[in-house]
């Protein structure tokens, strides 16, 4: 059975930059398509980005594209979330989730999720 922890989280002023860090266990990362999706207080969860298990193909929501990178470490089994430009709409607990298929952005697709590490950034 895979688990995932995030990590990585933290206060950051707008403008700035964070890396959050998935770390899978118990399957190795390159058999699930990884997701991070976000929920901000008092509204629902939202996709913001994943890589597909077949083909490594990276997608990403409309409001990060550009300024959110997903990576992939195969060797330490780890999924990153680069964020750059920052900005206060960014303030969520972010998730990272596994995905045992191919489906990207629909978020009921994964079935193994992690706690989530808050992110907030201030104007």
């Amino acid at each position: 059975q895979v688990h995932v922890v995030e990590s990585g989280g933290g206060l950051v002023q707008a403008g700035g930059s964070l890396r959050l860090s998935c770390a899978v266990s118990g399957r190795t990362v390159s058999s699930y398509t990884m997701g991070w999706f976000r929920q901000a207080p008092g509204k629902e969860r939202e996709f913001v980005a994943a890589v597909r298990r077949i083909g490594s193909s990276t997608y990403y929501a409309d409001s990060v594209k550009g300024r959110f990178t997903i990576s992939r470490d195969n060797a330490k089994n780890i999924i990153f979330l680069q964020m750059t430009s920052l900005k206060p709409e960014d303030t969520a607990v972010y998730y990272c989730a596994a995905n045992s298929g191919l489906t990207v952005p629909d978020p009921r697709e994964y079935d193994t999720w992690g706690q989530g590490t808050q992110v907030t950034v201030s104007s």
